[in-house]
């Protein structure tokens, strides 16, 4: 064990009962407690957030939508353990507790019910609050009160030592949970398997605190009424809940801002959380961890890198500078923010309601970027408000009170108030000075950012108009006349999607499925005679396509528009007798993961005619998902041909790769010896089928 741990729990006063002598047995026992209440916390987070993912469209919003539920779960956790603390009588605090930990072993196992699928293309959120709060409230209400509880008890029946080490130790169990999940959890078993071992665990969890909680209660008092430390005033709390506040809100905003280049992933959530983590656990470890002016100068530095990070124009860096960018970014805010936390820490009596203030500024810092900003902003706003705001706060934990320029209430809100101005005025410049035309439209929805700009024309390039999804490009037109419906970006005439479609077009008029809208580019494939069906889950998509681009309105082709999560569509369609069926749905700048699953190309394959051609577009920078689809194509019998076409920048042509699946014996796109249309051999990584119960990304990163 930790030397320092250890000495933590050791006996510093008399009159006190000694921990040694009941000998390092009583140790473990604290110590696990904590450490198994903190892993329990943070695995259940990406395992239920995955599990619902396919059932409300695959997004980002998902998870910054569960990571606000728990924040405000955390939050009455840490009040309820405040309350539980005041109680004088410490056999009923004791018997309260135990009896819900009891009430909660009815919950188990933790797997949701499939009647909270949505049935719409709403916003979700309340549903998900509603799903998760029915999943696992009660246990994750009691695992978040453990710290603060656990810590005030041990305070008091070991008197004279300062628990909050045990801090560090619960936010290193949290830590072990998060990286632990996407390199060992995730790829070596279903979520169902991980439901039920999370379950047992949570048994497990429920019989040491109730021994904990029966043994200890005769030793256990309420929070005596005189300290040689005063209790904290107003503005102590509200600096405690500004910190926590900031940090939550640039976790949250910061995970969305990245998740918008990659995929809208466990593997890639755990990261910044990881990171947010690391900051509690070496701050509050030992506070000689945090050197302020040595992380002051970082932080000045951090803050001005992000800030001009969301300038419109860089944000064709890509993803490999953005996201180390922002991680690190991230890390140092948070280890200004925390740090400061851990300077202003307070004695053990006052210890509850420190979690509790930082709890409630959690919550505030998560509604506000999960929930607030999507429906107020139009723009990820919320992100430049955060940056702004860490400068402001750390400005008041440094700025002496007894400063001249703060010295009175009014000077003192004079200053910070100017300053705030400053500060807001620095974060919103890169969008200040941006350059105007590609602005021309911007919304927002629970689904993410959707914008829409007209850019004139360069050299060797036309004037064009792009619908931009986060900062993800999902479709171009070309503004010259006779132009307007040729089909651009992932779709070109050599790509994987054209191929499909001129091959059923061999047999005449065809029926085509798609999932994804888009701009609509690929109605610019109609013919007369033809259907194309688009299966689109952002009703903002469909507003934009519909109304500010021309590829569906002079389509040859009947178009018909079905909202809602394609997937889950399909799913209360009968059979479509499609001729090619084609999944060009994205989150971020990945396909989302559940219309990559056996059962997701089972649906596909039942909706296809017999000789009907199956498309999977697969583009991605950091993933190489055809080991997948060749897996799941394998699995049914089915051949694939992989065709990743050639760039044309004049003509906004993008390099696409799409996988082609058909059954045995069914017409096959032929290679007639066109050499600009290459075609790769099977993929040397091997897979195991992913599953509605099962998926890992771990193999596929490049």
């Amino acid at each position: 064990m930790n030397p320092a741990i250890e000495d933590s729990l050791s006996l510093a006063g008399t009159g006190a009962p000694s921990v040694r002598s009941r000998g390092r047995y009583d140790t473990v026992v604290w110590a696990g407690a904590f450490f198994l209440s903190a892993f329990l916390l943070f695995q259940v987070q990406p395992l239920l957030a995955k599990i619902i993912l396919p059932w409300f469209g695959g997004g980002v919003g998902v998870w910054t939508t569960s990571l606000v539920f728990f924040q405000v779960i955390y939050l009455l956790g840490n009040a309820y353990a405040h309350w539980l603390i005041g109680l004088r009588n410490s056999h009923w605090s004791a018997r309260v507790h135990v009896a819900f930990l009891a009430l909660s072993l009815l919950l188990l196992p933790i797997l949701p019910s499939s009647a909270w699928k949505p049935v719409d293309s709403g916003n979700p959120a309340l549903r998900i609050f509603g799903l998760l709060t029915v999943t696992i409230g009660l246990p994750f209400v009691l695992l978040s009160a453990t710290s603060p509880l656990l810590q005030a008890w041990y305070a008091q029946y070991v008197r004279g030592k300062w628990p909050y080490r045990f801090y560090a130790l619960s936010n290193a169990g949290s830590l072990l949970a998060l990286l632990s999940y996407p390199a060992f959890v995730e790829p070596h078993s279903t979520t169902r398997h991980q439901a039920l071992a999370w379950s047992y665990s949570y048994g497990l969890f429920v019989v040491v605190c109730a021994w904990l909680a029966f043994r200890n209660h005769g030793t256990l008092t309420a929070s005596p009424s005189s300290s040689a430390q005063q209790s904290p005033n107003w503005t102590t709390l509200l600096l405690w809940a500004a910190l926590a506040a900031d940090a939550s809100a640039l976790l949250l905003a910061i995970t969305n801002h990245i998740s918008q280049d990659v995929a809208a992933v466990p593997l890639l959530w755990v990261v910044p959380l990881s990171l947010y983590l690391l900051s509690l656990i070496v701050c509050f470890e030992n506070t000689r961890w945090y050197q302020r002016p040595f992380f002051l100068r970082l932080l000045a530095v951090a803050l001005a890198g992000m800030t001009y990070a969301l300038a419109p124009e860089f944000a064709n860096a890509g993803p490999s500078l953005q996201i180390p960018l922002f991680c690190i970014g991230l890390f140092v805010c948070c280890m200004v923010c925390h740090g400061e936390l851990a300077r202003l820490k307070p004695e053990p009596r006052h210890l509850t309601i420190f979690y509790l203030m930082l709890a409630a500024g959690g919550a505030f810092g998560g509604v506000f970027a999960g929930v607030v900003a999507p429906r107020i902003f139009r723009e990820f706003y919320e992100l430049p408000i955060a940056l702004a705001g860490c400068a402001i706060v750390t400005l008041i934990c440094v700025t002496p009170s007894e400063s001249n320029l703060v010295g009175t209430p009014f000077r003192r809100a004079s200053f910070f108030g100017a300053a705030a101005i400053g500060a807001l005025v620095l974060a919103f410049l890169p969008y200040l000075t941006a350059s105007a035309h590609k602005t021309s439209g911007t919304m927002r929805n629970f689904y993410g950012v959707v914008r829409v700009g007209d850019v004139a024309a360069a050299p060797n390039q036309p004037a064009r108009r792009d619908l931009i999804n986060g900062t993800i490009v999902h479709g171009i037109e070309i503004l010259e006349p006779g132009r307007t419906i040729e089909a651009t970006t992932y779709y070109g005439l050599e790509s994987g999607a054209a191929v499909a479609l001129n091959e059923a077009h061999k047999r005449g008029s065809i029926n085509v499925g798609i999932v994804g809208l888009g701009a609509g580019t690929l109605a610019t494939y109609g013919r007369p005679g033809d259907r194309f069906t688009f299966y689109e889950i952002n009703p903002l998509v469909i507003q934009v396509a519909s109304s500010q681009f021309n590829f569906l309105r002079d389509s040859r082709a009947h178009i018909d528009i079905i909202p809602g999560d394609g997937r889950i569509s399909l799913e209360h369609q009968p059979s479509q007798n499609f001729d090619v069926l084609l999944a060009d749905a994205f989150s971020g700048d990945a396909i989302p993961v559940h219309l990559l699953t056996r059962e997701a190309f089972q649906l596909y394959f039942r909706h296809l005619k017999p000789e009907g051609l199956l498309a999977i577009h697969i583009s991605n920078k950091f993933l190489d998902l055809r080991p997948v689809v060749e897996a799941a194509a394998q699995s049914f019998g089915m051949r694939t041909k992989t065709i990743t076409n050639d760039a044309d920048q004049k003509n906004y042509i993008y390099t696409a790769t799409w996988v082609l699946l058909s059954r045995q014996g069914s017409p096959w796109p032929e290679d007639d010896g066109n050499e600009t249309l290459p075609h790769w051999s099977r993929s040397n990584i091997v897979v195991r089928p992913w599953t509605d119960d099962y998926s890992s990304l771990f193999k596929l990163l490049r």
